[in-house]
């Protein structure tokens, strides 16, 4: 299948780059698994146009780019309220519309959130590295859009007007509370300092990325705390170095790390996380690998039924 000129950047924005679900199978060998920050939103994206649920999306942080439409084609905008508009008035997020040679796509304040998503139906093309389309710079694969690059794709007719209802559509807020899975290195904490850890409101660093998140506390409520033998990392684990100040392992963290682990945030509030702004507040809370295994499969059902609603509309 022939691509075709999709978009021109006429602005890139602060960092826009291509994401999909992650390059999966390779953390054994080095290779981070990178991926889009907030993949419910993402998969959302792709279900309303009507893509797989892995399919690459652009994902805009804080800042939108600037996009003048090349050919037609049905898009979705998912994720942080950036103020997405076409042709200077506000679009529809969560919901798929057309757009049409010459439209322009632009964003304007952040209004929640930190992360959008723009689906394409038929996909974007761009390079695959270890069978993953994700940017992940650092390691040099791929690179963020900008001014005057082509975005190309698939483009295909699908069916717009599909969206979530407003109940459905995620909120995010500046201040959250979050479930975590304690451990792995649980014994290295002292009861006091898993007390304080819970208790306490942490607020997020603007030093931070999509390799982690950097959290501070009012109080210094930890020991110097040593050094491990290295291990792997899952998304949302929470490490705490020697200085004490917890950071939380995102998408484009190493493969493995040194620093021992207070716990893991559960994969179904990972996207809140995600999306909470620089200096937002975070809290946690713990509870059980099946309280955890069952909110994973709420969130998965809600994607397949949402996939079942789209085939029907086809």
């Amino acid at each position: 299948m022939v691509s075709q000129a999709l978009f021109r950047v006429n602005k890139p924005g602060l960092l826009t780059t291509y994401q999909d679900t992650g390059r999966i199978g390779y953390q054994r060998f080095g290779v981070p698994m990178s991926g889009a920050m907030d993949r419910f939103a993402l998969q959302v994206a792709n279900i309303l146009v009507g893509n797989p649920r892995d399919e690459v999306c652009m994902e805009v942080a804080l800042i939108g780019p600037q996009l003048v439409v090349l050919h037609p084609v049905t898009i979705a905008i998912t994720g942080a309220d950036l103020e997405a508009k076409l042709n200077g008035k506000l679009i529809p997020t969560w919901t798929a519309f057309r757009v049409e040679k010459g439209d322009h796509i632009t964003f304007g304040r952040q209004h929640s959130g930190v992360y959008t998503y723009i689906a394409v139906a038929g996909g974007l093309e761009c390079p695959s590295f270890f069978g993953s389309k994700s940017t992940d710079v650092k390691s040099g694969f791929g690179s963020s859009l900008e001014m005057d690059d082509t975005v190309y794709g698939f483009p295909i007719r699908t069916n717009a007007g599909i969206g979530l209802t407003k109940p459905a559509i995620p909120t995010y807020k500046k201040s959250i509370q979050v479930a975590v899975m304690e451990g792995p290195h649980t014994e290295l904490f002292t009861t006091s300092e898993r007390e304080a850890f819970y208790k306490n409101t942490h607020t997020l660093d603007a030093n931070s990325n999509r390799m982690g998140y950097r959290l501070r506390t009012e109080h210094e409520i930890w020991e110097n705390k040593s050094s491990i033998w290295s291990d792997a990392i899952p998304f949302g684990s929470i490490q705490v170095p020697p200085n004490g100040q917890p950071i939380i392992l995102m998408a484009d963290r190493q493969t493995t790390g040194g620093y021992p682990r207070i716990g893991t945030i559960i994969s179904s509030d990972i996207p809140h996380v995600a999306q909470l702004v620089p200096r937002g507040k975070i809290s946690f809370y713990s509870i059980t690998i099946e309280e955890a295994q069952q909110r994973a499969i709420n969130m998965e059902n809600f994607l397949k039924n949402l996939e079942l609603f789209r085939k029907f509309l086809q």
